[in-house]
């Protein structure tokens, strides 16, 4: 099967587990769960971009999903941002998370998906393209 004969429903299931992404500015993790959910880590390597890391934090939670092999991330929570102050209500209330949730319904972010196998995925955000290596838990190996 040719990568262009891949539904969405292939690429979803080449898509769970974890995978590397290095671009010019940032080094980033995704593990894509089963649940449809995903948990990221953007580590900033350009240096304009540390601010950035130090307001919103480098780990990000949201959903997932695949429609005419565009990949859509709705970031849902920060857990390691400064801004999730512990809000005393009824129960508990992150503020980061809230703002992440609010601002996920107007921004998400697109990739078109141009190649994905078992170990490589290659994804293009605007007109920059960015390879994608599949990391394999070893540990999970039974003797």
């Amino acid at each position: 099967m040719s990568n262009s004969d891949l539904c969405d429903i292939d690429i979803e299931v080449l898509l769970f587990g974890k995978w590397r992404f290095d671009t010019s500015k940032e080094k980033i993790s995704v593990e894509f769960k089963t649940d449809m959910t995903y948990e990221q880590i953007r580590v900033q390597t350009f240096i304009s971009s540390k601010p950035k890391e130090l307001l919103t934090g480098n780990k990000f939670n949201g959903v997932w999903y695949i429609n005419d092999r565009v990949l859509y991330l709705n970031l849902k929570s920060i857990p390691k941002s400064p801004f999730n102050l512990q809000i005393p209500l009824f129960f508990k209330v992150s503020f980061g998370d809230i703002l992440a949730t609010f601002g996920s319904l107007f921004i998400t972010e697109k990739y078109e998906v141009i190649q994905i196998n078992n170990s490589k995925f290659v994804i293009k955000d605007g007109e920059e393209s960015i390879i994608g290596t599949k990391i394999i838990n070893h540990r999970a190996v039974n003797l």
